[in-house]
C-alpha cells in the first residue's frame, strides 16, 4: 500500500512542478542547479539507503522523501515568507501559510485526479510522517489542523522511524547538496569550506586518497564522502536509540517521547557548525538576499492582484473562489503556491511589465 502512495504522489502534478521550483538559488539561470525535484529525489535515494539498512519499510520512507516539499511555493523559503506575511495578521488575517501544512492540505483536498475520491488518498501513515517529520506539532497552522481534524493526525506524538529517517535525509541531502552548488555559484569557495573542521578533515583524506586527482573532482567526491559519512552515523546513532528505548513497534516508536532517529552528538555538532556556515555564507550572501526580496516583491503583487484587486487566475479558479474574505485568501494563497518559479514571473511580468520584473529574477 505504501509503494501505490509513493505511485500516486509521483504520477502527481505537484509533484512534476518541483521540477521549477526553488531549492536554494532562485528562478535560477543554469541548468545544473538543484531544484525542488531533484533535491525530492535525492532525498529519496539517501532515505531509502538509511530504511533499507534499518530494516524499515523502505516504500513507506520514499513516499515520504518524495512528498515532504510538495507544499513549498515558488521561491522557496522566500515565497513562503511573502504569502505567510501576505495571509498573516498584518495582511488578509487567513492564519498565515505554511509550507508543510500546504503539503498536507494539497495531497488531501488539492491534487484531485482521480474520480472516486478528493486528494490522493494517500494511507494515514504517509500523510501521518509528513505532518510530523521534524517532530511533535503543538500549535498547528489552519491549513494542518484542519486535516488533523478529518483524519486524527495525533498531531502531539513523533512520528513512525521511517518518517524520523526522511526527516534527517532531508538534512543531510541539503547540507551537502548545497555545497556542491554553492561551489558551482562562485559563492563558496574551498579556502572558505576549509574554515570548517570536520569539512577540512574530510577534505584531506579524500585529497590524500586521490593524490593527483583535479579538484572538481576532489569537491564532488567530497560531498558524496560527507553523505556516507552522515548515513552511516545516522545508522549505527538509530540502531543504538531504538535498542535502549526497547521498543518493538510502531506504536511504541510514536509513544517513545523522543526522536529515535538521528545524528550521534558528535556528528550533530559537526552538522550545526556546517548549518550556521551554510547560512552565513550562502543562504544570507547578498546575492541570496537581493534575489530573496525581489521573489517576495512578486508573490505579495501578485496576492494584491488576485485577492484584494480582482484580478482574474483564469481557468476555474475564479469560478470557485469564495466570498468569504478569509476563505478567497486561502483560495488565492492555494493558487499562487501552486505556481512554479517561471509562471510566477510570467504573471508578475503580465501585471506590471517585464521591465518590473525584479533583476535578480529578470532571467528566469
Amino acid at each position: 500500500m505504501f509503494q501505490r502512495d509513493r505511485d500516486r504522489i509521483i504520477h502527481s502534478i505537484a509533484f512534476r512542478r518541483l521540477r521549477h521550483k526553488t531549492q536554494v538559488f532562485i528562478a535560477p539561470d543554469g541548468d545544473h542547479y538543484r531544484v525542488r525535484l531533484t533535491h525530492s529525489i535525492e532525498v529519496a535515494q539517501i532515505g531509502r539507503a538509511m530504511a533499507r539498512a534499518l530494516g524499515l519499510n523502505e516504500d513507506l520512507t520514499e513516499a515520504l522523501c518524495l512528498a515532504h516539499d510538495i507544499g513549498h511555493p515558488p521561491f522557496g523559503h522566500a515565497g513562503e515568507a511573502a504569502l505567510a506575511t501576505a495571509m498573516g495578521p498584518a495582511g488578509a488575517d487567513a492564519g498565515g501559510f505554511d509550507h508543510n501544512g500546504h503539503t498536507l492540505r494539497t495531497l488531501t483536498q488539492l491534487e484531485c485526479p482521480y474520480p472516486g475520491f478528493d486528494g490522493l488518498n494517500l494511507t494515514w501513515e504517509t500523510l501521518e510522517g509528513l505532518a510530523k517529520h521534524n517532530g511533535p506539532v503543538a500549535a498547528p497552522q489552519w491549513a494542518l489542523a484542519a486535516v488533523d481534524r478529518a483524519i486524527g493526525l495525533d498531531l502531539a506524538s513523533h512520528a513512525s522511524l521511517e518518517a524520523q529517517i526522511a526527516a534527517v535525509a532531508d538534512d543531510i541531502a541539503y547540507d551537502n547538496h548545497d555545497i556542491d552548488d554553492g561551489l558551482r555559484a562562485g559563492l563558496l569557495t574551498l579556502d572558505m569550506l576549509m574554515d570548517q573542521p570536520w569539512v577540512a578533515d574530510n577534505f584531506r583524506r579524500v585529497e590524500a586518497r586521490h593524490r593527483g586527482a583535479p579538484r572538481d573532482r576532489l569537491l564532488r567526491e567530497l560531498v558524496r564522502d560527507q553523505i556516507g559519512l552522515m548515513v552511516n552515523d545516522v545508522i549505527a546513532e538509530t540502531r543504538a536509540r531504538v535498542a535502549e528505548a526497547g521498543v518493538d513497534s510502531a506504536d511504541a516508536v510514536r509513544a517513545a517521547g523522543r526522536s529515535l532517529a538521528g545524528f550521534s552528538p558528535a556528528l550533530a555538532a559537526s552538522e550545526r557548525a556546517l548549518k550556521s556556515f551554510m547560512y552565513r555564507q550562502l543562504y544570507h550572501h547578498p546575492i541570496q538576499v537581493d534575489a530573496a526580496a525581489g521573489a517576495q516583491r512578486v508573490v505579495s503583487r501578485l496576492f494584491a492582484a488576485y485577492a484584494h484587486e480582482g484580478r482574474s487566475m483564469g481557468g476555474d479558479w475564479d469560478e470557485r473562489c469564495p466570498a468569504d474574505p478569509v476563505d478567497r485568501a486561502r483560495h488565492v494563497g492555494d493558487f499562487i503556491a501552486g505556481m512554479t518559479d517561471r509562471f510566477a514571473i510570467d504573471r508578475f511580468a503580465a501585471l506590471e511589465g517585464r521591465g518590473a520584473v525584479p533583476e535578480a529574477l529578470a532571467h528566469g
